[in-house]
C-alpha cells in the first residue's frame, strides 16, 4: 500500500522529463543511425541513455535536497524560509556576488554559461518546434511549414493554459497529458516492431561495443546520437520539479499575493460556480504565463551561504522515489523508445529488401510512411 501512495504521489517528474530525450532529433538520428548501420550503433544509445540519468539524477538531487533558501530581512534579524532554489539559481548564487573578484566571476563564468545555456535551450526548442510542424504538414498534407509553426507554438501556449508546473501546486493534468502522448508512442513503436521482421540476436548483439563504431562514418553519427540527447531544458526543469512538495502541498512565498479580509469574506459569503472556477484557474494560469513571477517567489538571497537544505523529511519522504522515477522513466521509455526506433529502422531500410533509399539515410518522411503502411493512418 505504501508503495502504490508513494507510485501515485511521485510518478509524473520522470516521464516529463524522459519525454525529452526522444524528441524529432533523436528520432531523426537513430533513423539514420539504423539505415546506415543496421544494429551496431544501439551501444551508443545506451550509453547516452545512461550518461542522460546521470545528469538527470544529479539535478533531480540538487533540487531535492538544496531547493530552499534562508533569506535574510531588512533589519538582518530575522529569516523567511521556503524559498524556491533549482539549478539555475544555484548557478547564480555561486557566481553573480563572489567575495573577491566579483566582476570576474560574473563576465567570465556566469554570463558565459547563461548564454551556451540559452543558445542550448533555443537549439533543442527549435528541433522539436519543426519536427512538430512537419509531423503536422504529413498528416495534413494542404498545411503549410508556417502553419505547422503556427499550430505548434498555439499548443505549448494552451497547455500553459491549463496550470505553469513549475510554479505552485504540481499539475497532475500536465503530467498524465506527457504521460499519454508516451505511452501512445511506445504502443505504436511496439506494434510496428511486432509486424517486421527483426533479427533479435544480432539486436542484442549491437548493445555490446564493436569497432564497427569507429568505421566507415560510423564516429560521425554516433556524436550525432550523444548530442540529440544533450538536453539542457530537461536539467533545468528536473531541479525545479524536484523542489516541489508532492507529499503535503505547501503554498509558495508569493509577497505580492495579500488578501484583505473584506475580499476574504466576500469570497466566503459568495462561492462560485464549479465552472467558473474552472474558468477562474485556467484564466489565471494563463496570464501568468505571460507574467514574470515575482521575485521573492525563487529567492532574494545574493549569495549560496544565505541559503539551506530542505528539512531532512522532506527529503527522505522525496529523494529516493524520485530518483527511482527518473531512472525507470529514462531506461524504460527514453532508452526504450530510441532503441525501438533504430532496430525498426535496421530491419526495415537496412536488412530489408522492400526500401530502396539509394544509399541515402531513412528520414521523418520514410518512417511516416512505414507508420502509416504497417499501423495505419490513424498511428
Amino acid at each position: 500500500m505504501s508503495a502504490l501512495f508513494h507510485f501515485k504521489k511521485h510518478c509524473g517528474i520522470g516521464i516529463v522529463c524522459a519525454v525529452a530525450y526522444f524528441d524529432p532529433g533523436n528520432w531523426g538520428v537513430d533513423l539514420q543511425a539504423g539505415s546506415q548501420f543496421g544494429y551496431r550503433l544501439l551501444f551508443i544509445v545506451l550509453l547516452a541513455g545512461l550518461f542522460a540519468v546521470f545528469l538527470q539524477v544529479l539535478a533531480s538531487r540538487l533540487g531535492c535536497v538544496t531547493g530552499v533558501a534562508h533569506v535574510i530581512d531588512d533589519t538582518g534579524r530575522g529569516s523567511t524560509p521556503h524559498r524556491v532554489i533549482h539549478l539555475a539559481s544555484h548557478t547564480r548564487l555561486l557566481l553573480y556576488n563572489r567575495p573577491k573578484h566579483t566582476l570576474l566571476y560574473r563576465w567570465l563564468g556566469l554570463y558565459p554559461l547563461y548564454v551556451l545555456a540559452e543558445v542550448a535551450i533555443i537549439a533543442t526548442d527549435l528541433a522539436e518546434l519543426l519536427g512538430s510542424a512537419i509531423a503536422l504538414c504529413m498528416l495534413f498534407p494542404r498545411l503549410e511549414l508556417w502553419h505547422g509553426v503556427l499550430i505548434t507554438g498555439f499548443d505549448v501556449i494552451l497547455v500553459l493554459a491549463m496550470g505553469d508546473p513549475l510554479r505552485g501546486r504540481p499539475v497532475r493534468l500536465f503530467e498524465f497529458l506527457i504521460a499519454g502522448m508516451v505511452l501512445a508512442v511506445l504502443v505504436c513503436m511496439c506494434i510496428i516492431i511486432s509486424k517486421v521482421d527483426v533479427d533479435w540476436g544480432d539486436a542484442f548483439q549491437g548493445y555490446i561495443p564493436s569497432k564497427y563504431i569507429f568505421q566507415s562514418g560510423g564516429l560521425y553519427t554516433s556524436i550525432g546520437i550523444l548530442g540529440a540527447t544533450v538536453m539542457p531544458h530537461s536539467l533545468f526543469i528536473g531541479s525545479a520539479l524536484a523542489t516541489q512538495d508532492r507529499i503535503e502541498f505547501r503554498e509558495p512565498i508569493n509577497d505580492d499575493d495579500s488578501d484583505s479580509p473584506d475580499s476574504s469574506l466576500y469570497e466566503v459569503q459568495r462561492q462560485p460556480s464549479r465552472l467558473q472556477r474552472t474558468w477562474n484557474s485556467s484564466k489565471k494560469s494563463f496570464m501568468r504565463a505571460f507574467q514574470r513571477p515575482s521575485a521573492s517567489y525563487y529567492t532574494r538571497a545574493t549569495r549560496h551561504c544565505e541559503r539551506e537544505n530542505n528539512p531532512f523529511e522532506f527529503v527522505s519522504a522525496h529523494l529516493y522515489h524520485g530518483i527511482v522515477d527518473v531512472v525507470v522513466s529514462l531506461l524504460g521509455f527514453a532508452v526504450l523508445i530510441n532503441s525501438l526506433i533504430l532496430i525498426l529502422a535496421s530491419a526495415v531500410f537496412f536488412y530489408g529488401t522492400t526500401w530502396d533509399g539509394n544509399g541515402d539515410p531513412a528520414s521523418l518522411f520514410d518512417a511516416y510512411d512505414l507508420i502509416r503502411d504497417l499501423v495505419g493512418k490513424l498511428a
